[in-house]
């Protein structure tokens, strides 16, 4: 790969990168395709979908990982709205 074209994709992964990490509120629980297409294969990854019960287990888990790790992080209380789907 040529100099130029190496430093224009190290920038494209980095902004991919910093907009997963700089998600926050409901934005945390949706799946990212937009940061799977930054990698140069092309393939439509095959998810499994939890059952409902499974997957809002999966849900409190996370939920509850986020106030061991960050206890300190802000907390909101506004509700899911459909332009909370970023990277759908």
């Amino acid at each position: 790969m040529e100099r130029d074209r190496l430093i224009a994709e190290v920038r494209s992964l980095r902004a991919g990168i910093r907009e997963h990490r700089d998600s926050s509120g409901h934005q945390l629980c949706w799946h990212h395709p937009a940061l799977w297409g930054l990698l140069p294969e092309r393939v439509e990854p095959a998810i499994a979908v939890p059952e409902w019960p499974q997957f809002l287990r999966g849900c409190l888990a996370y939920r509850q990982s986020l106030d061991e790790q960050r206890p300190d992080a802000p907390r909101t209380n506004s509700e899911f709205a459909s332009n909370d789907r970023k990277n759908d």
